[in-house]
């Protein structure tokens, strides 16, 4: 055969070989994926196969894209192809439960009508035709659930909002919360003025807020959620004692030194009521919460503080505890799967008996050496170095949450107390009314009680652990806290997905060198910045009496001494040589930063070419070895 035709017939054949495997390989393997994220991002979770493998009735998903306007923005079209994936993804592991079909609405159509109506967002491209890129959720008894607008800065958290829909969807009726606080995040009517975590909640479960003056609780409640809740009368506190006796769930967060506390006059700081207790059920728990909050240099979380002249630093404050996963229950199902740290802000401690009603698991703790600090002083916005000044380093770590589990008993071993009144004749006729319709007072469980305690609620504070620019998340305050009512009401599937967001994904290594520059120069930069201090303050005071008697007008005959003049040109030196000191430290604080920096821009730069050049010589001498 001709070498020509040969090697045509060759090549031809290996197109074909090549055409036809690939759509062999399309068909039997178009859904294969390989994943080789740290934390399996693009691989559906447990928690996940649980929910589908689950399902009790046939679930409905509409996948609404607009196909012709999303292939103008690549992000969109990137994401679209992954959700779509995933999509498939779930409907193979449904085993037939979840059904799914695609629409693509075009404008004035009944595809558009059906989109518009159901909630999803028209996002306005600047152009002839609107953006719609959404999901529908729809179950046997016509329940929706709509995801409006699938963001791509969103990716991360798209299985956890997506198995959450279908999980409400297959159980209509979630648990039903009771909320009791007096944080104004967590009493805001309306979501944009509330914390993040409330509005959570919201999507998660039905959240009913009990207002501060209750006579009763709601009849359908499944759990109480307390957040540093106002100071409960005996009438209430038996309320809450008889429902715990019958319904046994309850979440409290409690706080010695609540930065977040409400208060009057300008700043909000007149009238706060910054401690929060288990007053009325300690004896009966066995738990109680120690007057001080505490500091912790081991768990110190590192923050953005002013240094002075217009300048932050960071640096780690001691009153601001960043709880790893090393300090976690590893066994509760509430902290197990949490990827990042639990922030807390000036939380205390709670004293534990040796002997206890209740059984008891520790969920969070401090390092081994906390140091009291008082709570006055710790719910105001006390420097780093004043807490250092007053740190008095403990013997062993402080308990900041645990799960109380077993039969309870009431903690009004005497009865029902009288009820609420006043002189308000329609509030006592309301007060009277629940206690005729009150059950007869309980004295023991009839479930075991489980009930979880956490010794801080600044911890809801968005500020405390989200990027408040990107919305995302850098510690899991929220995961904790919605793990905590999934527990509760029973359902755990969520909680391995919850954590599987990783937000913010941190750079171990230059965090590693911030801390290892925090240890070396913290003490020296306190020193300087104090001494800077003294010496502008000694300056001013000189300056004062020298302009009240003419020397800085150049009045030479001015009463200064001569060991004044003689100080007030050493503070000056002093003043600019500290200030040098300062900037130096801040120079050496991120020396080793820099230079990662520089050699990360350099390999960026350089070693793409660097290695094709090496590529080139070898392919070259390769060719040189041929020849010879």
């Amino acid at each position: 055969m001709n070498p020509r035709r040969f090697l045509f017939l060759t090549t031809l054949l290996l197109a074909l070989v090549f055409a036809a495997g690939n759509l062999l390989i399309q068909k039997s393997l178009g859904g294969a994926r390989a994943d080789f994220t740290e934390n399996g991002l693009y691989t559906l979770s447990d928690g996940t196969r649980a929910v589908l493998s689950d399902l009790s009735d046939p679930v409905d998903l509409t996948f609404v894209y607009t196909r012709s306007v999303g292939q103008e923005y690549p992000a969109v079209r990137a994401y679209a192809v992954r959700v779509r994936e995933l999509l498939d993804a779930y409907v193979a592991a449904s085993n037939g439960r979840l059904r799914l079909r695609e629409i693509d609405p075009a404008p004035f159509s009944e595809a558009e009508d059906e989109a518009l109506s159901t909630g999803l967002v028209a996002v306005d491209t600047n152009g002839n035709d609107p953006l719609y890129f959404g999901l529908i959720g729809r179950n046997s008894v016509d329940d929706e659930r709509v995801i409006p607008f699938l963001a791509p800065e969103q990716e991360t958290s798209f299985e956890y909002d997506l198995t959450r829909m279908i999980a409400r969807l297959d159980r209509p009726v979630p648990a039903k919360i009771g909320l009791l606080s007096t944080l104004p995040g967590m009493t805001s009517v309306t979501d944009e003025a509330g914390y993040t975590v409330l509005r959570e909640m919201n999507k998660t479960f039905r959240v009913e807020a009990i207002p501060e003056d209750f006579v009763s609780l709601p009849e359908d409640m499944d759990i109480l959620f307390m957040a540093h809740a106002p100071v409960l009368s005996d009438w209430q506190a038996w309320q809450i004692d008889q429902f715990l006796l019958r319904k046994g769930r309850a979440l409290i967060l409690i706080d010695p030194a609540a930065k977040t506390a409400p208060g009057d006059g300008p700043f909000g700081l007149t009238n706060r009521r910054i401690r929060s207790d288990l007053t009325p059920f300690s004896t009966a728990w066995g738990v109680a919460l120690d007057r001080s909050a505490i500091a912790d240099t081991e768990t110190a979380l590192a923050i953005e503080a002013p240094a002075g002249e217009g300048r932050t630093t960071i640096l780690q404050h001691p009153l601001y505890l960043s709880i790893p996963a090393g300090l976690m229950s590893n066994t509760n199902l509430i902290t197990t799967d949490l990827g990042r740290s639990v922030n807390l802000g000036a939380p205390g401690r709670f004293i534990l008996p040796s002997v206890a009603p209740l059984q008891r698991e520790i969920l969070l703790q401090s390092g081994p050496a906390p140091s009291p600090i008082e709570a006055d002083q710790a719910a105001l916005d006390m420097a780093a170095d004043d807490v250092i000044a007053a740190y008095t380093a403990g013997q062993e770590a402080a308990v900041l949450a645990l799960s109380l589990t077993g039969p309870l008993t009431t903690a009004f071993p005497n009865g029902r107390p009288d009820p609420d009144l006043s002189d308000d004749p329609v509030f006592t006729e309301i007060a009277l009314g629940a206690a005729n319709e009150a059950a007869p007072h309980q004295a023991t469980s009839d479930v075991d009680a489980q009930i979880i305690l956490v010794a801080d609620a600044d911890m809801l504070d968005d500020g405390l652990y989200m990027n408040l620019q990107t919305g995302l998340p850098f510690a899991d305050n929220a995961s904790f806290i919605l793990n905590a009512l999934d527990s509760l009401s029973g359902g755990s599937e969520l909680m391995s997905l919850r954590a599987r967001a990783p937000g913010l994904r941190p750079m171990q290594r230059v965090d590693d060198m911030r801390a290892a520059a925090q240890a070396e120069f913290f003490t020296e930069q306190i020193r300087l910045e104090a001494r800077l201090v003294e010496s502008q303050q000694r300056l001013e005071e000189l300056q004062s009496i020298g302009a009240a008697d003419g020397f800085f007008n150049g009045d030479v005959g001015a009463e200064l001494t001569d060991a004044e003049r003689i100080e007030l040109n050493r503070l000056r030196e002093d003043i600019v040589a500290t200030r040098a000191s300062l900037r130096q430290i801040e120079r050496d604080f991120r020396r080793d930063i820099d230079a990662l920096e520089r050699w990360l821009r350099l390999f960026t730069i350089l070693g793409g070419p660097f290695i094709l050049g090496l590529l080139g010589l070898f392919m070259w001498a390769r060719a040189q070895r041929g020849q010879a």
